[in-house]
């Protein structure tokens, strides 16, 4: 009887020459494709819609309204009007458009104060601390503390420093040094502008300071020995090294600390109780005592949509000529 050994590979045939060779397995196309980046997307989809956008075009349709406080309950009756709220408040030559004209040349002055004032100090910290020394982390931690604190309870405690018969500021200036015979109003008045810009200059610092020195971190060692070994001084070295290394984080810095800084109402209106004075009335607080204090919310709504408009332009015009800048200098 005859036997015939197989090969434990006898089933597997070589592939023919010629012949084309299988490669690895295709994805099916079309268009099934996998829901989970789309899921984990939509909740901040729809806070983000709930938060900003629906309040915004609200916001614009308010804008087009006569929406006072005989409409307020039913806004279907109050009538359309068009582009009328925009005309009365940006018309220069009546009284709601000086006014608006003040507050905004008001604010944009406090705007450009307090956003150099905050990273003059931010940066001067961020130099002193760079360089390692026994109690910079204690230092660090005290520099963040304006910060840290909620607004409300940092303002009210400025507040109470700045009342005139019972306050800290006084007592110092007054009592203690003898630097003034008497004791000055600082929350009307003229000095209303430089108290508010104390206080903004007081919280917004240390988030300055934060960005800057965060950046010095990335700033090579090598490049300060360099100049050093070349004969440049501090000042030398501060605007040849640190400030062109902190170029890129300066630009979103100083847009980031203008816009809110702009658009600032909780200093404000906490500092004054809501009725701000003639001479720190920020168009924020504007903004609000025409809506609420006279029940004009339509008009209160074209103000904001105008502001929105203006700090997008601002905006937009500040990063085309960074950019513009930036692609000279590469």
């Amino acid at each position: 009887m005859a036997t015939s050994t197989t090969a434990p590979d006898a089933d597997r045939r070589e592939p023919r020459a010629g012949s084309p060779t299988r490669g690895p397995a295709r994805r099916p196309r079309g268009p099934r494709r996998s829901l989970l980046p789309y899921l984990l997307l939509a909740p901040a989809i729809v806070l983000e819609l709930a938060i900003h956008v629906i309040p915004m075009v609200v916001g614009v349709w308010m804008s087009l309204l006569e929406l006072t406080q005989f409409h307020i309950r039913d806004w279907s009756t109050a009538p359309f009007i068009g582009l009328e709220n925009y005309r009365a408040t940006l018309d220069l030559n009546s009284a709601a458009g000086k006014e608006l004209l003040h507050s905004f040349w008001i604010t944009l002055a406090y705007s450009l104060l307090s956003v150099g004032f905050a990273w003059l100090l931010g940066i001067s910290a961020a130099v002193v601390l760079q360089r390692p020394f026994r109690g910079r982390a204690i230092l660090r931690a005290l520099f963040l503390t304006p910060y840290a604190l909620p607004v409300y309870a940092a303002v009210i405690t400025w507040s109470f420093l700045l009342q005139r018969d019972t306050g800290l500021v006084n007592h110092v200036l007054v009592d203690q040094l003898g630097l003034m015979n008497e004791r000055p109003f600082w929350l009307i008045g003229d000095n209303s502008f430089w108290s508010l810009l104390v206080v903004s200059v007081w919280r917004n610092w240390p988030f300055a300071f934060l960005c800057l020195m965060a950046g010095l971190q990335n700033v090579p060692g090598e490049l300060y020995e360099a100049a050093a070994i070349d004969g440049a001084g501090f000042w030398r070295r501060l605007r040849s090294v640190t400030l062109p290394m902190l170029r890129p984080v300066n630009l979103v810095l100083l847009l980031v600390l203008f816009l809110w800084t702009f658009n600032d109402f909780n200093t404000p209106f906490v500092l004054f109780g809501g009725s701000a004075p003639e001479q720190a009335d920020l168009i924020s607080i504007h903004i609000y005592r025409s809506s609420f204090k006279t029940w004009d919310f339509g008009s209160g709504s074209a103000m904001s949509v105008a502001l929105l408009l203006f700090l997008l332009v601002v905006s937009a015009a500040y990063l085309l000529i960074t950019n513009r800048r930036r692609d000279d200098h590469a």
